[in-house]
């Protein structure tokens, strides 16, 4: 390192102006006025005011180091909403907006300048937030939860030009913005089920090797999928559960949040052949231990530890297990633990769905069943990678994609009939083929088999939607979303999806809008939204969300959506082509 630069941690803020070059041709001398006053009468003012430093300045933006995420993203929303008042009263075409973004990184400080992988994720997420708002990394949100008055909604994984990681993206939520849930006072709990009610937060990796999260994790999930099989209890999804993963926790706002009475939490720590895990079950009305313990054993005992956990909460629970319910419980499909965790492997990396982790997925699934070729989930998991390259294109031979993706899944059924997730993937496969009532009769199965499985309520009414049952389908997203609070923004598409069907549009248009504020990306549920606005005859805003969906993907084709999606009846299709033919779009 050359003499006179340091290496130190920062918030970064970075921030530019949207469509400045628009601005720019339509009048020059308007735009760089504009822009002056700006920074001195709210920009400059309000960085100095949370104490920030500008270190980099361009026409159209600028980079702002904070010693604190807190100040950095206090600053960002007082800056925005300054912009907001601002804008009042303004032609549209006048009005200028910035897109922000803030990332917690190390930093390279070369006399007033900074440079480094965490000013390059800042400038990547201010690229991704929408105009006017804010994105932060997932360590900024770790830093200001709980600690100011502003809500984010996680906008999930995003893989980003020249980072080779993915980032984890947060979206700053206005108040008009924000669904009605999530404008109910920060103290008001979900209801409790009428039944003993739990959440198992992530396990914390407690190993000198942070490459062992996915062994912590996968326990974790392990024990959520036991504890689902149960009738007698209400259990928490795990994407809800996982929504804690590396926060600070408060107990009882988990627990009201999720709307539950007990929580367990815990640790893994593995060295050598050895593993320890530590539990405990807290009742969060009261904060009390209900039951606690420490495992210290041999790898080789870990399904023992497992089952002894889920026991031992059925004991504190008081719940009384049939006898099917006692023989499902503790399967896992193999006893080799090296498949075991190589399927643990490919789940984690499977969950997180991006191109190069559905590659990684893709290889430890084969070797786990090279390990095990009895071992029936790695099949499962492998026939949901197939069908992901067959419906996004990934595949040589689609046709050939989705025949492996079938006979996959079918060996996994076979392997393993009492496991929920093997029938719903099964099931995944067979709706792609058009199959559409023996896909129910596979989700109905997994839903059967485990009660508990927000993701099979989920798929069960995703099934029942594309088979033209959509007054049936709004019943599993209610139990789906119910199980898990914190449900992915997918669930809310097809919620939409399922109100179009039967031209409930108002209402369609208010969940569309709201998947679109976590999913801005989304050419699906634009498509969907200007078909909206045509059949209720708003042709200007059709229009508007039409340019949107051909700025974000301009290879977009309605016929290639013809095609793939597995609606059982055209006419489905053709409702949503007819919204559009209604706005004068495009009907191809």
């Amino acid at each position: 390192m050359s003499q006179g630069t340091q290496r130190r941690l920062a918030a970064i803020l970075a921030a530019d102006v949207v469509g400045y070059s628009r601005l720019m041709e339509a009048d020059e001398a308007d735009t760089l006025a504009t822009m002056k006053a700006r920074r001195q009468e709210l920009w400059e003012p309000k960085i100095q005011g949370f104490g920030g430093r500008v270190v980099g300045t361009a026409g159209d933006g600028m980079l702002v180091e904070f010693a604190s995420a807190v100040a950095a993203v206090e600053c960002a929303v007082a800056v925005q909403q300054g912009m907001e008042a601002l804008n009042d009263g303004l032609a549209e075409d006048r009005q200028m907006l910035l897109r922000i973004g803030i990332n917690i990184g190390e930093v390279i400080v070369d006399g007033e300048d900074i440079f480094g992988d965490g000013v390059n994720v800042a400038a990547r997420l201010e690229a991704l937030a929408d105009p006017g708002g804010l994105a932060v990394s997932g360590n900024v949100h770790e830093q200001v939860h709980g600690k100011l008055d502003v809500t984010f909604e996680d906008a999930g994984e995003h893989d980003v030009k020249n980072i080779a990681r993915s980032i984890r993206l947060w979206r700053w939520l206005r108040a008009d913005q924000q669904p009605a849930s999530s404008r109910l006072p920060k103290n008001a709990p979900l209801p409790l089920p009428d039944k003993p009610s739990i959440a198992v937060l992530p396990f914390d990796n407690m190993s000198d090797d942070p490459e062992q999260e996915y062994f912590a994790d996968g326990m974790s999930e392990d024990i959520i999928t036991d504890l689902s099989k149960i009738a007698g209890l209400f259990v928490i999804a795990r994407n809800s559960s996982f929504a804690y993963k590396g926060q600070p926790i408060d107990i009882s706002t988990v627990a009201g949040e999720l709307g539950v009475r007990y929580v367990l939490e815990g640790s893994v720590r593995r060295g050598g052949s050895r593993v320890r895990v530590n539990a405990q079950l807290i009742d969060a009305t009261t904060g009390g231990h209900m039951w606690a313990e420490r495992y210290d054993r041999d790898m080789t005992d870990i399904f023992a530890v497992q089952d002894e956990l889920t026991e031992n909460i059925v004991k504190a629970l008081a719940i009384t297990l049939g006898d099917e319910e006692e023989s499902r419980i503790g399967q896992k499909g193999t006893d080799n633990l090296a498949a075991y965790e190589y399927m643990m492997r490919g789940r984690e990396h499977f969950l997180r769905t991006n191109f190069e982790d559905v590659k990684l997925a893709k290889h430890n699934l084969e070797k786990a069943i090279e390990l095990d070729p009895n071992f029936g989930l790695p099949y499962a998991y492998l026939a949901q990678i197939h069908a992901i390259d067959y419906v996004n294109g990934w595949s040589d031979d689609p046709q050939d994609t989705i025949r492996q993706a079938h006979e996959l899944a079918k060996r996994g059924v076979n392997l393993m009939p009492d496991d929920a997730h093997v029938h719903l993937a099964f099931g995944s496969i067979l709706l792609w083929q058009r199959r559409h009532d023996e896909a129910i009769a596979e989700a109905e199965r997994a839903v059967e088999l485990d009660g508990n499985y927000a993701y099979g309520l989920f798929e069960l009414g995703w099934y029942l939607q594309y088979a033209g049952r959509a007054t049936e389908s709004l019943e599993y997203f209610d139990r789906a979303t119910r199980l898990d609070p914190h449900h992915a923004d997918q669930f809310l598409h097809f919620m939409a999806q399922a109100h179009f069907q039967m031209a409930n549009y108002e209402e369609a248009i208010d969940i569309l809008q709201r998947r679109l504020v976590r999913n801005p990306q989304s050419d699906a549920s634009r498509m969907l939204l200007a078909a909206c606005y045509g059949h209720l005859g708003n042709l200007d805003a059709a229009r508007v969300v039409w340019g949107e969906i051909m700025s974000i993907n301009p290879d977009f084709s309605l016929e290639q959506r013809r095609k793939v999606l597995p609606y059982k009846n055209p006419e489905s299709f053709e409702q949503i082509v007819d919204g559009l033919r209604k706005a004068g779009l495009p009907e191809a």
